[in-house]
């Protein structure tokens, strides 16, 4: 073998062995102007085929801190974009109409939408005025499948008991057009009120294999790939917007 060769060959070594270094829950820390957000993100299961795709669960989390004194800006839009090779698809899965579960505890929205369900996760928010605030200071997310004006989207219902007894739905639309290394966004605007009564500290949200498939980019010849699988934005009051991609690999099934 060449000298060339055997650079070719130590090259495509290393690709596949830092390929297969790649941590599957590893978190992205970005900041700016006082604040911090760390995001982090699972793909399950990482063995999928080349050819088609295969169900999988996505979980995607975001923590907000800050790293000056002062109180945090108001959080105001958040956008979870996902990887192409990944296919969001809600057809068979009942609507569940936002009017029904909104107010609503988790047991009542249940109740009413559990065959809608497609995923769940977490909700934390700093609240200053315990009996105004529009959230919870801890509550668990329900997602259900849903339409918002005439479109697909997702209402993640919100539900906790301290400081109070607390209620609420927050759409995001659901657009899969997406061009580039993504190919489907979810996007959620936060309620002006947050500002007033307290600041969002942390989101997550996992959809699982009803309504999310994908298969392994690798191309021909190799057994793993790396791939950006989510990008998200948390955009905050006065134009500060902070992103992160958070990348990840997979194995040939």
């Amino acid at each position: 073998m060449g000298a060339r060769q055997r650079g070719a060959a130590a090259a495509i070594a290393a690709a596949a062995i830092s390929l297969a270094l790649i941590p599957q829950v590893s978190a992205e820390i970005s900041q700016k102007d006082g604040v911090r957000v760390k995001v982090s993100g699972s793909m399950s299961p990482s063995r999928l085929p080349r050819e088609g795709a295969a169900p999988i669960a996505v979980s995607v989390a975001g923590h907000i801190s800050a790293t000056k004194q002062g109180a945090l800006p108001r959080l105001a839009r958040i956008s979870i974009e996902v990887n192409r090779n990944g296919r969001f698809d809600a057809k068979g899965i009942p609507l569940c109409r936002m009017g029904k579960i909104n107010p609503s505890t988790t047991n009542e929205a249940l109740a009413v939408c559990r065959r809608s369900l497609i995923g769940e996760g977490q909700f934390s928010a700093n609240v200053k005025i315990p009996e105004q605030s529009p959230f919870p200071s801890l509550g668990k997310v329900l997602a259900f499948n849903g339409k918002l004006r005439g479109r697909p989207a997702i209402f993640a219902h919100i539900y906790g008991t301290k400081p109070v007894p607390t209620s609420y739905v927050l759409p995001f639309s659901v657009s899969t057009q997406g061009k580039g290394a993504y190919g489907t966004t979810l996007e959620a605007s936060l309620p002006q009120v947050t500002g007033e009564w307290g600041y969002v500290t942390g989101f997550s949200l996992s959809l699982g294999p009803k309504v999310l498939s994908a298969g392994c980019p690798a191309p021909k010849g190799f057994e793993k790939a790396a791939f950006p699988l989510a990008r998200t934005t948390f955009a905050f009051e006065g134009g500060l917007a902070l992103s992160s991609t958070l990348n990840r690999s997979c194995q040939v099934r």
